[in-house]
C-alpha cells in the first residue's frame, strides 16, 4: 500500500462504523460484573475488521484506523 493511500488496513475500504462497548476490569468489578471500562470500536463496513480504542474522540479514531 502506498503512503498516500488511506483505508482499512485489511481491504483498503474507506467506510467505517463506530460503536461503543463496555467491559469489566479485574478484581471487584469482575466479581460483581460492573462494566467500568469503555472502548470505542471502529469497524470496516466492507470486511468487518475492527480495532478498539480507549480514551480518544471518534474523529481521532477514524484517522488512526484509516491511516
Amino acid at each position: 500500500m502506498k503512503d498516500a493511500d488511506r483505508g482499512c488496513p485489511k481491504c483498503d475500504h474507506t467506510e467505517t462504523e463506530i460503536d461503543e462497548i463496555s467491559t469489566t476490569g479485574s478484581g471487584l468489578s469482575k466479581m460483581f460484573d460492573i462494566q467500568n471500562r469503555s472502548f470505542m470500536v471502529v469497524s470496516c463496513r466492507n470486511c468487518g475488521y475492527s480495532e478498539l480504542y480507549k480514551g480518544q474522540s471518534s474523529g481521532d479514531m477514524v484517522d488512526l484506523f484509516l491511516g
